[in-house]
């Protein structure tokens, strides 16, 4: 079963595929304080849970969601049309390093994507050449709440250079040309939610398809999973979405 299908029914029943929720995304949205005709692209973009929203606060904007998913794709384009979007809504299937837009963006969002840039320094470089001279970067990013365990280490098959704490992640945005103008760090409940959605919704999906060829493995990384957050990096890793101008 390949990651980007098991990624996909993992956050069925959590499409902000991240630590957030939906009160703390519209608060984000909000204070990204956009016109209602702004041009929003998301790299990374998964369901389109952030690009669709984004189009809610900006009622004449139109969004371009980047991601190498085709499930998650398929499930974007599905929510746009649900949601009477579609003609405001352009998925692209590719790797987000190498989208070329038409013109340039009044918000560009990247939110629990930064791998795809080989990291935060990488991503405020790619998809900061995307934003216009006014625009917006919402970029989330992992950090280490308190100093790495050996345990969360090997959970994440990570190095503690990895990552650097909020206030290093803070100086490194402001050394590249950008300052966050607001921010929000999830705490343990929008962590814990998205952890057992994740961890549910592909248990769940097991236990609902038990002669499907995949149910076995979906199952077993349900169970990797949990027990990597639980025993690992839960209380270490944190995460934070930086809404970001140029300096």
């Amino acid at each position: 079963m390949d990651r980007q299908r098991i990624s996909s029914i993992a956050h069925s029943h959590h499409p902000v595929a991240a630590p957030i929720s939906g009160v703390t995304m519209n608060r984000l949205l909000r204070r990204a304080d956009r016109q209602p005709a702004a041009r929003v692209l998301d790299l990374g973009c998964g369901a389109g849970a952030w690009a669709l929203q984004a189009l809610a606060h900006y009622p004449d904007g139109h969004a371009d969601g980047v991601d190498i998913s085709p499930y998650a794709l398929e499930n974007a384009v599905t929510a746009a049309a649900e949601r009477g979007l579609a003609d405001r809504f352009t998925p692209h299937q590719r790797d987000a390093r190498t989208y070329v837009p038409d013109g340039d963006y009044d918000l560009v969002l990247c939110v629990g994507s930064t791998h795809a840039f080989g990291g935060f320094g990488g991503t405020l470089e790619g998809a900061g050449r995307h934003v216009n001279a006014d625009g917006v970067l919402l970029v989330g990013e992992g950090f280490w709440q308190v100093p790495p365990t050996p345990e969360a280490l090997a959970a994440l098959d990570a190095e503690p250079a990895d990552l650097t704490d909020l206030a290093g992640l803070v100086d490194a945005a402001e050394q590249a040309g950008w300052t966050p103008v607001y921010a929000h760090v999830s705490d343990a409940a929008e962590w814990d939610d998205y952890e057992w959605s994740w961890i549910g919704s592909l248990t769940g999906w097991a236990l609902d398809n038990p002669g499907h060829p995949d149910a076995a493995e979906a199952l077993a990384a349900a169970r990797q999973h949990r027990d990597q957050w639980l025993r690992g990096y839960r209380h270490i890793l944190g995460f934070v979405t930086l809404v970001l101008r140029r300096v």
